[in-house]
């Protein structure tokens, strides 16, 4: 695989002001960035579509995030998961990492720390091919 291919990400999450933040500041480090702020949407889309790295809330209408990176993992297990929430527990951390998630961030996160995370897991995909 070439460089020139772009890191395809999605996000997913319900609030919109979190997607409007997210989108344009990866897309500006280079990403390519699918943003959804409907769980049913997102899990159409990856059925479609292989992502490199998927940012998901837990906490939403219809599908939860936990069901949601369940299937992004059953699809593509070297997709990389990062989780964001607001409702940051240990439970659902431990719960996330079990499921094979690369990182877990709470909200309210910097634009910083996210690009980090976001830098790393694309290390690490990149390693791994």
């Amino acid at each position: 695989m070439g460089d020139k291919q772009k890191t395809k990400i999605l996000i997913l999450d319900d609030e919109p002001i979190v997607l409007k933040r997210l989108k344009p500041a990866l897309e500006k480090s280079g990403y390519d960035v699918e943003a959804f702020s409907r769980s049913l949407e997102a899990s159409n889309r990856i059925l479609e579509q292989d992502f490199d790295i998927v940012i998901t809330d837990l906490k939403m209408e219809g599908l939860d995030g936990m069901e949601f990176l369940t299937r992004v993992k059953d699809r593509s297990p070297l997709t990389e998961v990062i989780v964001i929430t607001g409702f940051a527990t240990m439970e659902t951390a431990k719960e996330s990492f079990k499921k094979g998630v690369f990182d877990f961030l709470a909200k309210p996160f910097k634009l910083g720390e996210i690009k980090d995370v976001v830098a790393k897991a694309e290390r690490k995909i990149k390693e791994s091919r």
